[in-house]
């Protein structure tokens, strides 16, 4: 199973195709849009390993946007005591939820690619009605 190391939003992501990912809110991204990476710092499987530097040129994740939103709230509560001083605050943070589809090589070649799901029909299920 391919493998690439990616960065996005400051921080650095190990990521495999079919994964899904929460990274930093991505500007100017609309729900099921697709996402280049090309800033891929390494990729490789168990027996070869390519790594960049910084990046390597040519390399790149392709993903899907699944949704934007706001993490849990994070409180912020400060207290002087024996001064009666109290402060709250709370802080959600942004980010952007993403599946990746496809790792490509330096050379454009497709390293690994997510599977299809693909949506089978729902078996119906009958009762049987118990006589008396």
């Amino acid at each position: 199973m391919s493998y690439a190391v990616i960065q996005t939003g400051g921080k650095q992501y190990k990521v495999k195709s079919g994964e899904i990912l929460k990274v930093e809110k991505l500007p100017d991204s609309k729900t099921n849009s697709k996402i280049e990476f090309k800033e891929i710092l390494a990729y490789g499987d168990k027996k070869v390993i390519e790594i960049g530097n910084p990046t390597i040129q040519g390399a790149k994740v392709e993903a899907d946007l699944v949704k934007n939103s706001k993490n849990r709230t994070v409180l912020i509560f400060k207290k002087r005591r024996r001064q009666n001083s109290r402060r709250k605050n709370g802080h959600r943070q942004e980010y952007s939820m993403i599946k990746i589809n496809k790792i490509f090589s330096k050379d454009g070649k497709v390293l690994s690619e997510a599977e299809k799901i693909s949506k089978s029909p729902k078996k119906e299920v009958t009762k049987k009605s118990v006589s008396k």
